[in-house]
């Protein structure tokens, strides 16, 4: 049996993205999602940083240039998430890149955008 890294904490992510989901439905922009995701996420009492800044290191050096993860959660989780028909190869290596620029091991990916039903992924660094 494969034990899941943070498996409980992405459980409460994607339960409260799935009741702003159920709540609105597809249509709306991102932004709007975000906001609602962050009153549920408060409701539920899930710890999280929004629009948390992502520094780059270089050779031991900091970037000027920094990423914006939707969401830095449970301290260990960047979660990103998207209105978007379908999400495709550029969402995941977005994804990949904020996990690789913060050393976090896991980040979440979720799109409410999808008809029908909320879209997610979890992905793990490897390297």
């Amino acid at each position: 049996m494969i034990d899941l890294l943070h498996k409980e904490e992405v459980f409460a992510i994607i339960g409260a993205a799935i009741e702003v989901h159920k709540e609105l439905g597809t249509g709306f922009l991102e932004a709007v999602y975000q906001e609602a995701l962050e009153i549920e996420m408060m409701a539920r009492g899930i710890p999280f940083i929004s629009q948390h800044e992502l520094r780059i290191l270089y050779k031991g050096r900091y970037l000027d240039k920094f990423y914006i993860a939707d969401f830095f959660v449970f301290d260990a989780i960047v979660v990103e998430i998207k209105a978007l028909k379908a999400l495709t190869i550029l969402e995941d290596a977005q994804l990949i890149n904020q996990l690789k620029a913060t050393n976090a091991n896991l980040g979440v990916l979720i799109n409410f955008g999808s008809q029908g039903k909320l879209e997610w992924k979890r992905m793990v660094r490897t390297r």
